[in-house]
Formats: structure tokens, C-alpha cells, sequence
């Protein structure tokens, strides 16, 4: 597919954060600008000027010599990045109960029904793109630019992580139990507990892929 010639760069970095997210380029991926570039219909040029924007975002890592990679996030990463944003969404959860209108809330549990049919029929990338629509509806909701614009920075990063948490056993269920009860907070105009739902929400997900981790390095040992 040809990339139209305004912003090239900007349409061939987001060609390419969107791949990056639907785990069509998944961590560890040589970035191949020859291969890219045919691809696209595209010169390099355009290409790694791209690629320096996803390196700048996190999502792509440069080594010397060697190219680009997708970017594979540790556990030091998550450990480091959960319990900030934690912090950063529980506020907008807070701010969401106090801004949310009759209107938001019905909308919102338009979205909270979609979650819960998802989660019945254990349709894990289904369940996971309402669940990140419900998210950045409550970023919205919270009407703060600097919240936001730190939380989307943060949130592409554990874009590259956070579905693996959804196949820990019983966590799909779980992750629909902390939604229901954030949103049970929001309608009940009840910020705090809103904060203090989010929080646990995103704490619960650290856990979960924790324990994705450990099973894994049991399994290989």
C-alpha cells in the first residue's frame, strides 16, 4: 500500500506503530529498511526518519551496527512503569467521577456491556480493544491534558506487553471484575473510589504478568 506524500514520515511511523501494536512486528523484530521500504513504495529516507520517532516514543530501540529492533520491554520496565501509571490513571478516574455526565455514563456502559460479552466468550483481542476504549474514555472524561498527554507516552509502552496478561489463567475475569467496579464507582459520582479501583486495576495487571513470567521461566527451566 502506497503512503500518501503529506507528513511521510509521520503516515509511515504510524503505519508502523499500529503493526507494532496488532503484533504484526512483535518485540524482538529486526526492522528490515530494505524489506520496509519495497513494502511501503517508499525511499529509506522517510523510513528512518519513522523509525527515529518510534525509537524516540520507546517502542523502537537502535543498536549500532546492527539496526533497528522492536522494542522488548523487561520487567525492570514494568516494575518502574505500572505503579506511575497507576498513579496517573487512578487520577483520571478521580477527576472522571467529578467531570462524567448522565450522557458519558450511559456511553460508558455501552462500552462495559461489549467488555462483558467479550470476556463471556473468551475473546481475548476483542475484550482487550474495549477494555483500552474504556480507558482512554475515562482519560477523556477526566479532561486533563497533562495527564493525558503523560499517560499515552506511558500507555504505547505497555501497549507491547499488556495483552499477555489476559491469558493468565482467571485473569480475564478478574480484569471485567475491576472494570465493573470502577465504573460502579463513576456512576456512584464516587471519586475516590474510583481512584482506589483504577489503582488496583492496573496493580492487579502488573501481577498477572508477573506471574505470566515466572510460569515462563519455570516452564524453560
Amino acid at each position: 500500500m502506497r503512503v500518501v506524500q503529506s507528513s511521510l514520515h509521520d503516515e509511515v511511523a504510524a503505519q508502523l506503530r499500529e503493526r507494532i501494536f496488532a503484533g504484526e512486528l512483535p518485540p524482538g523484530t529486526f526492522l528490515d529498511e530494505v524489506r520496509l521500504a519495497q513494502e511501503m513504495s517508499i525511499s529509506r529516507t522517510p523510513l528512518r526518519e519513522a523509525l527515529k520517532v518510534l525509537t524516540a516514543e520507546g517502542l523502537v530501540r537502535h543498536e549500532p551496527r546492527r539496526g533497528c529492533f522492536v522494542n522488548e520491554v523487561t520487567e525492570q520496565d514494568l516494575d518502574e512503569i505500572f505503579p506511575v501509571i497507576g498513579l496517573l490513571e487512578g487520577r483520571c478516574a478521580y477527576e472522571a467521577a467529578q467531570h462524567a455526565s448522565d450522557a458519558d455514563l450511559e456511553t460508558l456502559e455501552v462500552l462495559h456491556q461489549k467488555l462483558a460479552k467479550h470476556a463471556k466468550a473468551r475473546r481475548i483481542n476483542e475484550y482487550y480493544e474495549a477494555n483500552f476504549a474504556i480507558h482512554e474514555a475515562i482519560i477523556r472524561l477526566a479532561d486533563n491534558r497533562w495527564l493525558a498527554s503523560v499517560i499515552a507516552d506511558l500507555r504505547k509502552i505497555l501497549r507491547l506487553a499488556r495483552l499477555q496478561q489476559l491469558h493468565a489463567p482467571g485473569r480475564l475475569d478478574q480484569s471485567l471484575s475491576e472494570h465493573l467496579a470502577v465504573f460502579a464507582a463513576l456512576k456512584a459520582r464516587d471519586a475516590d473510589g474510583a481512584e482506589a479501583a483504577m489503582r488496583t486495576h492496573l496493580q492487579r495487571q502488573r501481577e498477572a504478568l508477573r506471574e505470566l513470567a515466572r510460569a515462563q521461566r519455570s516452564r524453560l527451566a
